[in-house]
């Protein structure tokens, strides 16, 4: 946990929260986007910042390991969560089968990823968790009954939950053929409300390309759920992946991802009554619970659990002031 604001009363006491991010984060590339809060997981290589065309060049190759370039998000997306993610995609060109054996497609991902899932040595995209992205698949091929069959070029908006539920839970039935060479402006919007996921293509302001929406009701049960905390353009690597591959280059431009606010914000602290008590603007589907410590190696309960209420919380500490105490707040999705 990161500090990011100490408040410091009669000496005695400190305030810790989790790291504010905003709400929006926009990527023009004029600048180096490491500068902006950007990191690069896995191969370096893969992405290349271009700063006299102002855009980010990306590789997409499955014979490399995972590799990300991400952005934390400062809070935990679920499906009850609203979002919109927008770039420019220029896809210069892409093909399957670049790996010995590997026929079928392997997907270009831009979308949401749990970062302790996503990162993990064993991770593989065919078995992921916690995910909710846009994935393009390029031209492949499968074999059954000893004849090659095609597998068409497609773009599914893909969620996948904790407990490996798919939306869409079957490999995508239409076909949709990225126009090469071209800038495509890309906007994904989701609203929680109705649990839907709409993605739309255009260039120079007109619809080029055109997926249905993907609903969850129609996919995951009621409290199947997933959590994802980084932003990510994302090159899956095939190790693990006895079928899949992609090699495929392309550029990034005019990012824009818009997140629900963190689940601490505009966080104080006083004594009321001779005890210590912080307040903050809370969300709704989060817990929260005041902690203390005295040295930063332990800390401690020292409230009750609250749900938050989308307003102004209050977390009191029902023991006694001592000599010297840290405050943290601690926030969980249930």
């Amino acid at each position: 946990m990161k500090k990011i604001r100490s408040l410091a009363l009669a000496g005695l006491f400190a305030l810790f929260a989790t790291p504010l991010f905003a709400t929006t984060f926009t990527e023009s590339f004029t600048n180096n986007p490491s500068l902006d809060g950007w990191q690069v997981f896995g191969d370096t290589n893969l992405f290349q910042w271009n700063s006299t065309n102002q855009n980010l060049a990306v590789t997409w190759d499955s014979s490399q390991p995972n590799s990300y370039f991400y952005h934390p998000l400062g809070t935990v997306i679920t499906r009850n969560d609203d979002f919109t993610v927008a770039f420019d995609l220029q896809l210069n060109d892409i093909i399957s089968g670049n790996e010995p054996g590997k026929i079928s497609p392997m997907e270009l991902g831009f979308g949401f990823l749990k970062y302790t899932d996503a990162t993990d040595p064993g991770f593989v995209r065919a078995n992921a968790v916690n995910l909710a992205e846009l994935d393009y698949f390029p031209l492949g091929y499968y074999v059954y009954n000893n004849k090659t069959n095609s597998i068409y070029p497609t773009f599914v908006p893909t969620f996948i939950s904790t407990a490996y539920d798919y939306a869409p839970d079957l490999f995508s039935p239409w076909i949709v053929t990225f126009p090469k060479g071209e800038l495509v402006h890309v906007s994904l919007i989701y609203t929680a409300g109705n649990q839907t996921l709409t993605a739309t293509f255009q260039t120079n302001g007109v619809d080029c390309l055109e997926i249905p929406p993907v609903m969850l009701t129609d996919y995951f049960p009621t409290n199947s759920d997933f959590a994802t905390d980084m932003f990510s353009i994302s090159s899956y690597g095939s190790a693990g992946d006895l079928y899949d591959s992609v090699l495929a280059h392309g550029t990034i431009a005019n990012l824009a991802v818009t997140v629900p606010p963190p689940p601490v914000h505009n966080l104080s602290g006083s004594f009321t009554n001779g005890l210590w008590q912080v307040q903050f603007i809370s969300r709704t589907t989060w817990l929260y619970t005041l902690q203390s410590t005295a040295d930063f190696q332990t800390w401690t309960n020292v409230s009750g659990s609250a749900s938050g209420n989308g307003t102004n919380l209050f977390l009191p500490d029902t023991n006694a002031p001592t000599r010297a105490a840290f405050y943290r707040v601690r926030a969980d999705r249930p």
